[in-house]
């Protein structure tokens, strides 16, 4: 039997993550903008055809990771595990937030939109990009839930992030060089499709696992702005942070946080953004 490459095992758990999580968006958005009429009523029928679609892709999603985790071990650390089980009620339970709760907010998005002028044309398009943020976040929830289940279960004390190139942003580039522990949800993102691998059991690279990579993101930096400093007090002028001789031009991983939101945990974000509440998810 052929032994894989770590990268086409990530390349193979990518791909077919992305095919679930494509399907579920297109039978949503579809679903959704189908429907011709968005009352009360209209919309209790659309959840009730949406969320078990959504629900499914989450177990598939948790499933592919569990088999990924395994597949990890075997291809780069000749370990031989069985896949962890996939707690149901774990994955369908990440938000602390009811699922109807959840899925009607779309409904709530295109009110709104009306009230302030829009078409409905307008109104529809606004509820759709909220319905595809909210499922696409809550398949990514379930790939973190499980990850931390799965790396855990096999001894695993620590995870890096790793890029699919199909929604990397400045916030995944800079996430990409750091470690994180596997005790703890790894922070997503609006939109993140990031996916993770394991660090060594028993070992502790450091905070800072790619030093290469985070000295390309300075060149990166300072090739698209002109100027770049390797002490890291400067990225764009529009991101600044409170030091204690005053304002500045931060670093870039200062400029990144984790901030945890009430309803789906951990969050990576520029540190000048807050959360406000529901209407912000």
């Amino acid at each position: 039997m052929a032994t894989l490459t770590p990268e086409q095992v990530i390349l193979g758990y990518n791909n077919a993550v992305q095919q679930v999580r494509n399907a579920v968006d297109l039978y949503a958005t579809r679903t959704w903008a189908g429907a011709g009429s968005w009352r009360d009523q209209d919309v209790d029928r659309l959840v009730n055809l949406i969320l078990p679609k959504v629900q499914a892709g989450q177990i598939q999603v948790a499933q592919l990771t569990s088999a990924y985790v395994a597949s990890l071990a075997k291809y780069v650390d000749g370990r031989t595990l069985k896949a962890s089980t996939v707690s149901r009620s774990m994955i369908l339970d990440s938000r602390k937030a009811t699922p109807t709760e959840v899925y009607r907010r779309p409904a709530m998005q295109m009110y709104t939109a009306l009230s302030n002028g829009a078409t409905l044309t307008e109104a529809v398009g606004q509820g759709i990009t909220r319905l595809s943020s909210l499922l696409l976040t809550d398949l990514q929830l379930a790939k973190t839930h499980q990850e931390r289940v799965s790396y855990g279960a096999a001894g695993y004390e620590y995870t890096i992030r790793t890029l699919t190139g199909r929604e990397n942003c400045a916030l995944c580039e800079v996430a990409t060089t750091q470690r994180y522990h596997v005790k703890n949800l790894r922070p997503i993102h609006p939109g993140c499709d990031c996916g993770s691998r394991q660090v060594e059991a028993s070992f502790d690279p450091g905070q800072v696992i790619d030093a290469k990579r985070l000295s390309q993101i300075h060149s990166a930096v300072e090739e698209q702005f002109g100027q770049s400093d390797r002490g890291a007090r400067y990225i764009d002028g529009l991101k600044t942070v409170q030091y204690a001789d005053g304002v500045r031009g931060a670093d870039y991983t200062d400029l990144i946080v984790v901030r945890e939101h009430g309803e789906i945990g951990p969050v990576l974000t520029w540190r000048d953004q807050h959360f406000t509440g529901p209407n912000d998810l």
